[in-house]
């Protein structure tokens, strides 16, 4: 009988196919399982953001809009935010010297009494006398006067219009048959126009300064018996805005001279826009700055974003930049000369907002509150120096905040690549990281800025106002609305009142022939008090 000697050699070939089988099958299993696994944590990380946002969006619409952790209160989420009440300083510039400790402390605000009514108010004495039974004593004896005592109450007229007559004497000689001379009328703001300086000053202010929308002005007027339609009042106000250019140019020659130019831009719509939809977004871009003592605030209107705009607007200008971290601002800091500085503000704001949706995601719980105590920090030295001159606040910065950010930069270095990047906290992470350079770089000197309060702020008069107007209809429209904005904003930073300043400038400005006469109407070069006569004539 013959030996079959095949079999066990076809035994271990099968077995080895069924192992090479089974390990094949554990590998392609292995790798489902991991890609499953890759599959499910991306899942889980679009869930995580997309709960981030709706926690967001939920605060946004529900929440407190005034932020109060870490003692930040003077500062903004967006030019559309509440205004939240700074933090009065409670440290001076000589513990700074004096090597104090910094500390976030909060002040209580004392509630005082009443503010005593402004002394250059006109007053009309209103006297109240006894009777003359009360006057005599019951003794029988006239009662003699020994004083008096006196109470103010405030009162308000309202608004009342009237008719400015110019009447321009005419002469003529009956000898011969020479032409009649007329004496001539001052130049006034709007030719041909029966629009007096003072009406036209209270419309700018009632429209740029109280937000006050043309067909409610026309309301107004209505009510003393006075139609004009609001078209005319539009007219007017673009009128007066070419009329106001030299000035515009002027304040721009000033804030390119400063040391140190805020940029921020927002939204606005503009219906005519030529070749954009009627419901596209356009831009007011807002810049602010100027020399020591010659606060200066511009708006400039522009229909699109680019980085061009602000290579335009900053034309020739030298010094620090201070921006957030929109990259159409790369171009303008690009160029020689310019110093780019980044909003510490803004980065604060994304921890808020990593802090608000944290709750969710258990791991990453303390990050957050960790940084904004580095940033709450760096904020309790500037205020303890706010009123300090540059050289103290320098020393400050080196002493105090440089160590701080020494810390903050070993604690970013080890977190940033801790977290995931597309979730909340990850965003404020590695967008400390990416501007770190321009956020700590105010620390150089002290006269540079630690954030861009000072645009927002500007942005927010332009923002109030266009939550009652809503859009301008004509991009000249949007260019005189930029124009008088930048005016009156100037005038409120110098510490002026607007519609005194107005009308002093609208009389004079008509009859400024040279460039002398016209930057003698700048705003740092009036008071208050030049302007009190206004409100008498």
């Amino acid at each position: 009988m013959r030996a079959d000697n095949s079999l066990p050699g076809d035994v271990d070939v099968l077995r080895k196919m069924l192992l090479q089988q089974q390990h094949d099958f554990l590998r392609q299993h292995q790798l489902l399982e991991q890609h499953y696994q890759r599959e499910l944590a991306a899942k889980q990380q679009r869930i995580d953001f997309l709960y981030e946002q709706f926690l967001l969006l939920r605060h946004q619409r529900f929440g407190v809009s005034a932020e109060h952790a870490s003692g930040q209160r003077g500062l903004f989420e967006e030019a559309e935010a509440e205004v939240v009440a700074e933090t009065p300083v409670d440290a001076t510039a000589a513990a700074i010297a004096a090597g104090e400790p910094c500390r976030n402390a909060e002040t209580n605000v004392s509630r005082g009494g009443r503010k005593p009514l402004p002394a250059e108010l006109p007053r009309l004495d209103i006297v109240h006398e006894l009777s003359e039974h009360e006057r005599r004593c019951a003794c029988g004896c006239q009662k003699e006067l020994i004083g008096e005592e006196c109470s103010e109450q405030l009162d308000i007229v309202p608004m009342q219009l009237r008719v400015l007559r110019h009447i321009r004497k005419k002469y003529a000689c009956r000898r011969c048959e020479t032409a009649p001379v007329v004496a001539p009328l001052p130049a006034q703001p709007i030719p041909k126009s029966n629009a007096a300086p003072g009406l036209l000053a209270m419309l700018l202010t009632t429209k740029y300064v109280d937000g006050l929308p043309l067909h409610r002005f026309e309301r107004v007027l209505a009510r003393s018996g006075v139609d004009i339609p609001r078209q005319t009042l539009a007219r007017w106000v673009i009128q007066v805005s070419e009329q106001l250019q030299p000035l515009h140019n002027l304040l721009r020659d000033a804030l390119l001279s400063g040391p140190v130019v805020h940029c921020d831009e927002t939204v606005v719509q503009v219906l005519k826009e030529p070749d954009k939809p009627p419901a596209s977004p356009s831009y007011m871009w807002v810049q602010t700055g100027g020399p020591p003592k010659q606060k200066v605030v511009l708006y400039d209107y522009h229909p699109s974003r680019s980085g061009q705009v602000p290579l335009r607007l900053l034309e020739g200008y030298r010094g620090y930049l201070m921006t957030d971290g929109y990259e159409g601002y790369n171009a303008i800091a690009a160029r020689d000369g310019i110093i780019h500085l980044c909003c510490l503000a803004h980065a604060r704001r994304k921890f808020v907002e990593a802090q608000r949706v944290q709750s969710h995601a258990k791991t990453q719980t303390g990050k957050a509150e960790i940084a904004l105590d580095f940033i709450g920090t760096l904020y309790g030295i500037e205020r303890r120096v706010k009123d300090a001159d540059t050289e103290t606040r320098y020393r400050a910065r080196q002493s105090h905040s440089v160590p701080v950010l020494q810390q903050l930069r070993r604690w970013l270095d080890t977190t940033v690549h801790s977290v995931p990047p597309k979730s909340k906290l990850g965003e404020a992470l590695l967008y400390l990281d990416k501007y770190w350079t321009r956020l700590s770089r105010y620390t150089e000197r002290g006269d540079l800025p630690i954030d861009n309060n000072a645009a927002e702020n500007a942005i927010r008069p332009f923002v109030i106002g266009r939550k009652a107007w809503l859009f301008s209809d004509t991009p000249r429209g949007a260019n005189a609305s930029a124009l008088i904005y930048s005016l009156i904003e100037t005038v409120k930073a110098n510490g002026l009142e607007p519609y005194t300043y107005l009308r002093r400038v609208l009389r004079d400005l008509p009859q400024a022939t040279t460039v002398e006469a016209i930057e003698a109407l700048l705003p740092w070069r009036l008071t208050q008090i030049d302007l009190i006569t206004e409100l008498e004539s």
